[in-house]
């Protein structure tokens, strides 16, 4: 039940490319408007997934879980209806605040549930769900498009969802902290929306275009200035949305800086369809076949690092991914060989990928924060995988529009991604040699 409900908001994530030109077309918008449609969605799931973990620390997670799920179907059912592109935007918005918290929650269930010795597996099928998510999305909403319209694309997660609502409510535990909670924390809420909306806002307009539009610098510095007042505003808080003593512990501040670079692995698949058609000719139709070998991989990576986390442990799985996306980003921005070498890149790339974002940093997030706040460690992850991804999207089209768009533009981006995935192996040999179950300890500690 837990899986099918990250299956259906990782599925709106994948069917949503293939829907863009149908709003361009349906409402008469152009490519600025209707990036609209994701650009909300992420800063609203982003802004969501703090909050939406944080009132699961407090009243627990199966309401908070199923409130996510449920706020999810209500967008959906209301971009299907919506009349006016402005109301697409707003549905995504709705949709997106119960995107944010569905992931975090669903992986704080497991850290509650399942023994350390099944945590691995476990989480491991989080990242698998995705990956399966993103097989089946485009060729689903192609097909949804031509035989219905494309508001089916969005119809099709109602079904999903009343399952999920339905399981959800006979099999979640009712668990929730004792006592009364502390008051919300409403300026580290202010905050952090703050902090994240300018972040998003100075990060999408690089990606739009990094010497076109000039306001990204102002966003970004913004950024920059929130993130002491949001500090401030913590160290404060009774009980804060983000707990700064989580980063005081080393190997979760660690866990969150790979995190970052995780996404920003993630965020680099973006591109590679580009080096496919300037590369090699690859039609623009066709050019999302070429990623099948990268996301059978990653499926396959995410369900295989499940079953080792165990025996090889958290820092053996992330050197060994970080590692194999560094040599497949690498290689996949050679064009000499050809499209088949180009394939046989993107296999390293798709087992690291399943790797990295598989259950390794969430295992470290379980072991390592009090069972009081494992979801707000949870959320973390998901927002450092974010600031990574849309990083990631921003500094490829930065650096390929310097070197002119081309094939050569590509390659060195892609350079700089290998470089960036080979710091990220330096950044894991600082995770201390241990193996999961040490963590028994920690847990144990909590439960007294």
């Amino acid at each position: 039940m837990l899986f099918i409900g990250v299956f259906m908001s990782a599925l709106d994530t994948a069917v949503i490319g293939p829907a863009i030109p149908a709003l361009r077309e349906a409402f008469g918008v152009d490519n600025r408007q209707v990036g609209l449609v994701m650009t909300v969605f992420i800063l609203c799931s982003l802004c969501s997934t703090a909050l939406m973990a944080s009132l699961s620390d407090r009243y627990g997670r199966r309401p908070i879980y199923l409130f996510s799920v449920g706020c999810f179907a209500v967008g959906s059912l209301l971009i299907a209806l919506s009349p006016r592109f402005w109301m697409i935007v707003a549905s995504r918005a709705v949709q997106g605040l119960g995107a944010g918290g569905i992931t975090p929650t669903a992986s704080a269930v497991v850290g509650d549930s399942f023994p350390p010795a099944e945590r691995g597996r476990a989480l491991g099928l989080i990242g698998a769900t995705y990956g399966m998510a993103f097989v089946l999305g485009p060729p689903l909403a192609g097909l949804l498009m031509v035989a219905l319209s494309w508001r089916w694309i969005f119809l099709v997660n109602l079904p999903i969802a009343a399952v999920v609502l339905i399981l959800g409510r006979r099999l979640l535990p009712v668990l929730r902290p004792a006592g009364a909670p502390p008051a919300l924390d409403l300026g580290g809420i202010a905050a952090t929306f703050l902090l994240l909306t300018c972040f998003v806002l100075g990060i999408t307009r690089i990606a739009d275009g990094l010497w076109r539009v000039p306001l990204w610098p102002g966003f970004l510095a913004a950024a920059m200035v929130l993130a002491p007042v949001l500090i401030g505003v913590e160290k404060r808080a009774a009980q804060p949305m983000i707990p700064l003593s989580l980063f005081a512990n080393h190997r979760l501040a660690t866990a969150y800086v790979l995190a970052v670079g995780g996404g920003f692995g993630m965020g680099s698949i973006i591109f590679l369809t580009s080096i496919a058609t300037v590369g090699f000719g690859v039609t623009s139709q066709h050019a999302g076949f070429v990623l099948l070998p990268l996301v059978i991989s990653s499926m396959l990576g995410s369900a295989g690092s499940g079953r080792l986390l165990n025996r090889v442990g958290a820092r053996g799985l992330l050197l060994a991914g970080f590692a194999l996306l560094g040599a497949g980003y690498g290689a996949s921005g050679i064009t000499a060989y050809g499209l088949p070498f180009f394939l046989g890149a993107s296999v390293p790339v798709g087992l690291g990928l399943g790797v990295v974002v598989g259950g390794a940093l969430r295992s470290i997030a379980i072991d390592e924060a009090p069972a009081r706040l494992r979801a707000t460690a949870q959320g973390l992850i998901n927002i450092f995988n974010a600031i990574g991804t849309l990083s990631a999207a921003a500094a490829i089209s930065a650096i390929a529009d310097f070197r002119g768009g081309g094939a050569a533009g590509f390659s060195t981006a892609y350079v700089v991604v290998a470089i960036v995935m080979l710091m990220m192996v330096a950044v894991t040999l600082r995770l201390p040699r241990d193996t999961p179950l040490a963590a028994s300890d920690t847990l144990a500690e909590d439960h007294r």
